[in-house]
């Protein structure tokens, strides 16, 4: 056993006895190694260890003090405490023993009633097994009632109608509201759904349902059918707070395209006798009841002036076209494609209505289509009275301008309802027999005119050479008429225009000017000439006013061969003034002037009028072409014939000096006594330029 800590520190007296010793007294060798172990053994030794720290504690709480007496006893008091636990422990683990026999009885006895309750239980489970397969039998039977209860409420909810909904469905004293479409939606859905119903293997109840859903729709359609009719009748277009219940009502009837179209007949119907009405009150100013006086003067108070009456009924007309399809663009699209959609799903619900019998096809519904076509159907009572009224103002008056003027108010109108409906409207064929019937009225009167002027086109002709008073008369009412055709048709191209205006210039230009012809055949040079120049220059003046008529490619090539011959005339008589006239066409040859040297007086004479003439020449041709209204023209011939003239007067002069050269030769000197033409004749070509200049 290892030495403890006390016994281990030296005790005082063998300290006093070591610091006796003195350091040079000899020690034996054994003693001195014992002394230096137990220094080394102490010094070693760790106080971190625990065991010595504990020890160290225990002796600290037991205040000993380092005493020998103190040492003796501490061990036995050690060994004393140790020798108690022992015991202590003993004791306790009796004590533990006699709990586990207890334990062992009591777990014996636990045994033994487990089993008497085993066989209780077992005894109990046979008598009760048969009760407990009973009632989970019952059990499950009542979770199926339950499931089967919750269906036939889910069912009841969901496809069977109260008796309430119904009476607001189908009674005609119930309101047509918001509950009436909210609950006419729930039956659309239940028809809808009876298709699922129809799937299951017992079809009873789908048909069943489907049925009678057919009738609650069909009763409630022919409800709403009813009500709309009447709230036509008393609807009011002119108000601009147009109901949202009858918008919504007209979606809805949609879904059956032979009621809505039934609807839309009547609606027609009532609104054309509205408008017609209206319009004879706007004619009249008698207003149709006391809630809608008319506005503005009557339109018959300008019925002396046609033109006026007439433009106002169309204006009138173009006025409630407009605010017709405003309105119902409201009525029947002011919700997009709803009443489309409606229309369509109502044509596929309605196989006899779904396909056209000569194609075959599905047509879709076209909204923008069916809404002119109701407009136009509105209007049309309006469209017949202006028509009437039109065609009677057209057969009342016999004036080709006004006629036409009528023909192109009525195109450029046909022109603003093409774009406002269609081309294809049949408002269109209302107007296009208006416009026809004015054209040939004007035709007509144009022809009954030109007729009448029958004689004047054979007698009629001016000293002055002027264009007759028929052909100014007749461009006066061109120019009218081209006025109104420019302003009816400033929507076509120049190519439209052109091909359009060629009627009116064969009925109003083409005779005249043939009867101008006729007159110019009976007429001599030059005032023949004179005359047709007259009578082109003043119809293409006036025709070069518009693009459209200008007809100078035409007339152009007729006044230049009337040009040549008047510079031709012109020239001719430049030559008979002159006294050249004889000399050009007897003079061809030097030979032809031989005779002269006998006898020059002839020559002389000429020569004499040629000086007389030349002074006065270029005012005696103006003067002579004073009845050609185109002065500038007039310029052109006399410098044309005068050119003409001078060439003339060149081979005359060289015919002279090629006959005195000759003559020079034949005489051989002798000058004096010979006669010589160019003295009889002096006049130069450059002299003649000059004065003709």
């Amino acid at each position: 056993m290892s030495k403890s800590y006390l016994e281990r520190v030296p005790s005082p007296a063998t300290e006093n006895e070591n610091n006796l010793l003195s350091p040079t007294t000899p020690t034996s060798g054994p003693r001195s190694n014992a002394l230096q172990n137990r220094i080394t053994s102490v010094l070693s030794a760790s106080y971190a260890d625990l065991e010595i720290r504990d020890a160290l504690s225990i002796l600290d709480e037991r205040g000993l003090k380092n005493t020998a007496h103190s040492r003796r006893k501490l061990r036995l008091d050690v060994q004393e405490e140790l020798i108690q636990c022992n015991r202590d422990i003993v004791q306790d683990f009796g004590k533990v023993a006699e709990q586990l026999k207890r334990i062992g009885s009591a777990i014996a006895n636990l045994n033994n009633s487990c089993a008497e309750m085993r066989k209780h239980i077992a005894a109990a489970t046979r008598e009760t097994g048969p009760m407990m397969d009973e009632a989970k039998t019952i059990l499950a039977d009542r979770r199926q009632v339950e499931m089967k209860q919750q269906l036939l409420d889910a069912f009841k909810a969901h496809f069977v109608v109260s008796d309430a909904d119904l009476s607001t469905l189908t009674s005609t004293a119930e309101p047509v509201n918001d509950d009436f479409f909210r609950i006419l939606t729930r039956v659309k859905k239940i028809h809808e759904d009876c298709q699922v119903l129809l799937g299951t293997e017992n079809q009873r109840l789908g048909l069943e349902i489907l049925e009678q859903s057919s009738r609650q729709l069909n009763s409630a359609y022919q409800k709403l059918y009813r009500w709309v009719q009447k709230e036509f009748k008393s609807l009011d277009l002119e108000n601009p707070q147009i109901s949202a219940a009858i918008r919504r009502a007209l979606r809805v009837l949609a879904e059956r395209p032979t009621l809505f179209q039934n609807c839309l007949d009547l609606f027609a119907e009532a609104r054309e006798n509205i408008l017609s009405n209206n319009f004879y009150a706007a004619l009249t100013g008698a207003p149709v009841d006391h809630d809608h006086p008319v506005m503005g003067k009557a339109i018959e108070l300008s019925a002396h002036d046609p033109l006026r009456y007439i433009s106002d009924m169309l204006a009138w007309t173009h006025a409630a076209t407009v605010s017709e399809r405003e309105v119902l663009e409201v009525l029947f699209i002011s919700e997009g494609d709803e009443i489309a959609k409606s229309i369509q799903a109502g044509i596929e619900s309605e196989p006899w209505s779904k396909a056209d019998p000569e194609e075959g096809t599905t047509q879709p519904f076209d909204g923008r289509k069916a809404l002119n076509e109701l407009v136009e159907r509105d209007v049309a009572g309006v469209f017949r009275q202006l028509r009437q009224r039109t065609e009677q103002v057209i057969q009342s008056h016999e004036d080709a301008t006004l006629a036409y003027k009528i023909s192109n108010l009525v195109i450029f109108y046909s022109s603003i309802f093409t774009k406002l409906l269609s081309s294809d409207s049949s408002l269109l064929s209302a107007l296009h027999p208006i416009a026809d019937t004015a054209m040939r009225a004007f035709r007509s009167i144009m022809r009954d005119h030109i007729a009448n002027l029958q004689t004047d086109f054979a007698i009629s002709t001016t000293d002055d050479l002027a264009p007759p008073d028929f052909l100014t008369d007749a461009l006066d009412t061109l120019k009218v008429l081209m006025k109104s055709y420019d302003t009816s048709n400033v929507h076509a191209n120049r190519a439209q225009r052109v091909e359009g205006f060629q009627p009116v210039l064969q009925e109003a230009l083409d005779p005249f000017l043939a009867g101008c012809e006729n007159i110019t055949k009976r007429l001599r040079a030059p005032s023949s000439h004179i005359f047709a120049l007259n009578c082109l220059f003043a119809t293409k003046d006036v025709l070069s006013s518009y693009s459209f008529a200008d007809r100078s490619e035409e007339l152009q090539p007729r006044i230049e061969a009337h040009k040549e011959q008047l510079a031709d005339a012109m020239h001719i008589w430049f030559l008979r003034e002159s006294g050249l006239k004889h000399l050009v066409e007897n003079i061809n040859s030097v030979d032809d002037l031989s005779t002269s040297y006998k006898d020059p007086s002839q020559l002389i004479s000429i020569a004499q009028q040629l000086d007389a003439f030349l002074p006065t020449a270029t005012e005696d041709a103006r003067g002579y072409l004073r009845q050609l209204e185109n002065r500038s023209l007039a310029r052109r011939v006399i410098e044309q014939a005068a050119e003409k003239f001078c060439e003339d007067f060149e081979d005359i002069e060289s015919l002279i000096i090629q006959s005195d050269e000759l003559r020079a030769k034949q005489v051989n000197g002798d000058f004096e006594e010979e006669v010589w033409l160019r003295e009889v004749f002096p006049r130069t070509e450059d002299e003649i330029r000059v004065l003709l200049s």
